[in-house]
């Protein structure tokens, strides 16, 4: 059985052919990537590396020539990820895939979610495709706040508009095992998930967790949108397109809309997903000032 991963030199595919790795050949293994020099170090491996941007169906369909199981993982361009699902989605159609994995937005079909339109959209486009599917919906990964810790560690706060809102997010390394599991395992077919982390976390404990990796004690300022809007374009240097959409998800996130704990990631992996210290400690690097001349 062959498996083609798109997006496969990304945070998530890479981590996903991690997993597929330690039990199947890497010649079954097909990652569809933009840039072949990014995916040399699969190559060298054995991995099928296949060049097709999801805006090239043609290519698309000669990526996916043999392949029986593919991972759509989303793309990252907010406002054309509809249009680019649909190449994957038809080329998947025509090279004769059996079953396509998507990795989606939480309650994506009903979710008010700023990020849920594309993925309820593209939900849509699968359904209707004739192929078999699986949809595994991601909460937020907890590697998104990477740069909130980098601010965290320089200015000893935590600004955003999230109020009181959860986030129950689990590592990229989590997700990346249970699209794994589905992509191995037997029995997905037609069925959604709901996947984050087993903890739904507030920005106050998300302050704690960071004095604990940044070494310094941390808070959180809880804002209103248009004061973080003024801050992100002000002093952050977003544009405010950027900024609003920024501002937008913190309000998401106060509507409380990544805040459910469903247990099926756990399920999926067998094992609990990783704490947020324990995430972030893992993914945080210190930024290095340059020593003088």
């Amino acid at each position: 059985m062959t498996i083609a991963i798109t997006g496969a030199t990304g945070h998530l595919g890479r981590l996903v052919l991690d997993e597929l790795r330690r039990s199947r050949p890497a010649g079954s293994l097909v990652a569809v990537v933009r840039d072949a020099a990014r995916a040399q170090d699969l190559a060298d491996d054995g991995v099928q590396v296949r060049v097709a941007e999801y805006a090239d169906r043609p290519a698309l369909v000669r990526a996916l020539a043999e392949v029986r199981v593919l991972l759509l993982v989303s793309g990252s361009e907010v406002g054309q990820r509809v249009d680019q699902h649909r190449n994957v989605i038809d080329a998947a159609v025509e090279a004769s895939v059996q079953h396509v994995v998507y990795t989606s937005a939480p309650r994506a079909d009903t979710s008010a979610l700023v990020l849920a339109p594309e993925h309820r959209a593209t939900e849509e486009l699968l359904r209707a495709s004739g192929l078999t599917w699986t949809i595994l919906r991601n909460n937020w990964y907890t590697e998104n706040y990477l740069g909130t810790l980098q601010q965290a560690a320089e200015t000893g706060e935590i600004v955003a508009a999230a109020g009181s809102g959860r986030v129950a997010s689990a590592t990229r390394a989590d997700f990346a095992a249970g699209a794994a599991a589905v992509l191995l395992g037997s029995g997905h077919e037609g069925r959604v998930y709901e996947l984050g982390g087993d903890t739904a976390w507030d920005f106050d404990e998300l302050a704690e967790a960071a004095s604990a990796v940044v070494g310094r004690p941390v808070t959180y300022r809880a804002v209103d949108a248009s004061t973080l809007r003024t801050i992100l374009t002000e002093h952050a240097g977003l544009d405010a397109g950027t900024a609003g959409f920024v501002a937008q998800l913190d309000l998401d996130i106060a509507a409380g809309l990544l805040a459910e704990v469903t247990g099926e990631l756990s399920a999926l992996i067998g094992r609990p997903t990783t704490p947020l210290v324990d995430g972030l400690r893992a993914a945080y690097s210190p930024a290095v000032e340059d020593s003088p001349a």
